[in-house]
């Protein structure tokens, strides 16, 4: 009973991890007053860039360079992605098109695309590739505290760095919305845009920047889920797996409130929920069907809803101009 629920616990952290930094980079987007439904398509091209760096510079040298690994992995994945969220900032804030649709042709653009660089780049007889020399420096263990404290060690030491980093993530940007006079004028160009425009902040600026940086998030969490939750392994078919993680992280951003500290609670709410088909039989012998399980987080974010908008409380509601193009000449 008790192996069954730590290998639940490290299957629920290690998913919970890349799902909270991908929807960081989402909710910083939606900070802005920018709806990203991209995102499940932006991870998928980080997820599929970063590995096919990494996977090219492995076989091409006789002995990978870890920091190289390292820093090819997270630079192109997070560059990759981040031209996609210009991409998204140059249809929505500068051609103001629709950001919902916008979105979803993204989604639709960055899954097709993941695929097609990957059939291009990995060449393998299977179609499956693995990139044994990254998997292991992306989940190398901090010494001594990952084997000397027993069940803890087992349930909170027991990860590769991203999922540290990943919880220094948050708490910075959370500091950064409340702290810092930035991340206050970003938050005024969600909630006001015209407002903010009238104070001399560039709302045309912080929304692009809030599209690179947080799509960048997201490329990073793609990559983040391919090297440790894949084990370091790559197929085509993996990248719809991708998308659909990508669907949950939007779907955590709206059940986290856009708090990023709810995002560490709420994302192993969702993880827990998500693998309960997996280890709820061996632990009471009750038969959870899969689809149903999988269903379980959204249907939370839903209740959550229901919730928010019963309660009426202003401090639980997205930022008021998400979704919406700013016409400055309305102002």
């Amino acid at each position: 009973m008790i192996e069954i629920l730590v290998s639940w616990l490290q299957q629920g952290f290690k998913f919970a991890a890349f799902l909270a930094l991908a929807a960081l980079g989402e909710m910083i987007i939606e900070k802005s007053g920018s709806l990203n439904l991209g995102t499940p398509g932006t991870m998928c091209v980080g997820a599929a860039s970063g590995f096919i760096s990494v996977f090219l510079y492995a076989n091409s040298v006789a002995a990978p360079n870890p920091l190289v690994l390292i820093l090819l992995a997270l630079t192109v994945a997070f560059l990759s992605a981040m031209l996609m969220g210009l991409v998204f900032g140059f249809f929505t804030v500068t051609l103001r098109i629709n950001q919902n649709v916008i979105g979803l042709i993204m989604t639709i653009f960055g899954t097709g695309l993941a695929k097609f660089l990957s059939d291009f780049f990995v060449k393998t007889e299977s179609g499956n590739a693995r990139c044994q020399a990254a998997f292991e420096v992306f989940t190398a263990k901090i010494p001594f505290l990952s084997d000397s404290l027993g069940f803890v060690s087992k349930v909170l030491f027991n990860y590769g760095f991203l999922f540290y980093l990943t919880i220094v993530l948050a708490i910075g940007v959370a500091l950064f919305f409340k702290k810092t006079r930035t991340g206050l004028n970003l938050r005024a160009v969600g909630e006001n845009p015209a407002t903010a425009d009238a104070a001399g902040i560039s709302v045309t600026r912080y929304k692009y920047l809030a599209s690179c940086i947080g799509s960048g998030l997201v490329g990073v969490a793609g990559i983040f889920c391919t090297m440790e939750f894949k084990s370091g392994a790559w197929a085509v078919a993996d990248i719809d797996s991708i998308e659909a993680f990508g669907w949950l992280a939007v779907a955590l951003v709206i059940f986290a409130l856009w708090k990023p500290i709810n995002l560490l609670w709420g994302s192993l709410v969702f993880s827990i929920c998500y693998w309960a088909y997996m280890y709820l039989p061996q632990m009471l012998g009750i038969t959870v069907s899969d689809d149903l399980a999988q269903m379980l987080p959204y249907i939370i974010t839903i209740l959550v809803l229901i919730v928010i908008n019963l309660r009426k409380s202003r401090e639980n509601q997205g930022p008021a101009a998400l979704g919406l193009a700013y016409f400055r000449e309305e102002r």
